[in-house]
């Protein structure tokens, strides 16, 4: 074997094991740098017959515009619902949104946040992660399950946190609330 081709070989090997170790550590690291910034929660329903569960992770304003034109979320753009990887959505039963059936089973949950109202999409594809390269949502929307729009309310204070929570009132919502955003589903059995 030549001298040129043992340096090459070398060199083609040094590159393999550092994307490996880049892989293998440096990508587990990034992804747990994130989640301290954005912790996970999981949120659960089991009452009326349903048996919901959310999963996400939850992004802090830390005094920026979250909801605007230039905000952090842009108006008429596909949101991934959280930060780090999508946000899921489980039913364990069929459930009725807003006359619109969408069957039981594991969603991932991307929105489109408006001034007055927002369009929450039910995804059946499960991705890795929430955005794709250069920052933009990774939702491939030839896999939309259920697309409905709901009305954006200003609440008037300020929520840090991005929050979703199911809320029980005159019937169940599935509430999404950030800075003085708040949306509401509303969820029904079928």
């Amino acid at each position: 074997m030549s001298k040129t081709l043992k340096i090459v070989l070398i060199v083609l090997g040094g590159i393999v094991g550092l994307g490996l170790l880049g892989y293998f550590v440096g990508l587990p690291y990034m992804m747990e740098q994130t989640k301290k910034a954005s912790p996970e929660q999981t949120i659960a329903y089991n009452q009326l017959g349903l048996d919901l569960e959310v999963f996400y992770c939850r992004p802090s304003k830390k005094g920026r515009d979250v909801f605007a034109e230039e905000g952090l979320v842009p108006y008429g753009e596909v949101w991934r619902t959280g930060a780090n990887e999508a946000t899921t959505f489980e039913t364990a039963t069929n459930l009725n949104i807003q006359g619109e059936i969408l069957p039981a089973g594991k969603y991932t949950l991307w929105t489109i946040p408006g001034e007055n109202s927002w369009e929450i999409i039910f995804n059946e594809k499960m991705y890795d992660w929430g955005v794709g390269w250069g920052a933009k949502a990774a939702v491939e929307r030839e896999h939309d399950a259920l697309v409905v729009t709901a009305p954006a309310e200003t609440t008037g204070q300020a929520v840090e946190m991005f929050t979703i929570e199911f809320q029980e009132m005159e019937e169940l919502y599935l509430a999404l609330k950030w800075d003085d955003t708040r949306v509401k589903i509303p969820i029904s059995g079928e």
